[in-house]
């Protein structure tokens, strides 16, 4: 199981995130989209971003990927959800679908099965995720 903070403390050295490369291509778009209306969480993703090994095809097994469903522990609370991970235009809360643009969904994105992480919730309280497993999106 490997560890990395959404933000980084002084001197920590954090495992690769994997994305495919589309999903960076996208979400490197999006990022700069939506700088001037979130730019603490746009920042968080493109640290993300720019930290990411890209993967020319295919899609990484057991990892996080845009429109993968994703089975996480909130490890402060011990609670387990199940969410798909998705862009904006598709998040609807009721469908446990979650946007990238979400402090969750920024946490959660290139993070393998066993991986944990740290990071800032939107009410500013520091919560740590362990991801369970992540299936990856059927292809359409």
């Amino acid at each position: 199981m490997s560890t990395r903070n959404a933000t980084p403390v002084s001197g920590e050295i954090r495992p690769r995130i994997i994305l495919t490369a589309g999903d960076h291509e996208r979400l490197s778009l999006l990022a700069r989209a939506a700088a001037a209306k979130m730019p603490d969480l746009v920042s968080v993703l493109s640290e993300e971003l720019d930290r990411a090994e890209i993967l020319p095809s295919g899609y990484p097994e057991h990892t996080v990927c845009m429109g993968s469903e994703v089975k996480f522990r909130d490890d402060t609370t011990g609670r387990v959800q199940i969410v798909k991970l998705v862009y904006p235009d598709d998040a609807d809360i009721a469908q446990r679908k979650i946007s990238v643009l979400t402090p969750v969904g920024t946490a959660l994105i290139g993070m393998r099965t066993g991986d944990s992480i740290t990071f800032e919730a939107g009410d500013g309280a520091t919560r740590r995720l362990t991801v369970l497993s992540a299936r990856q999106p059927q292809p359409n």
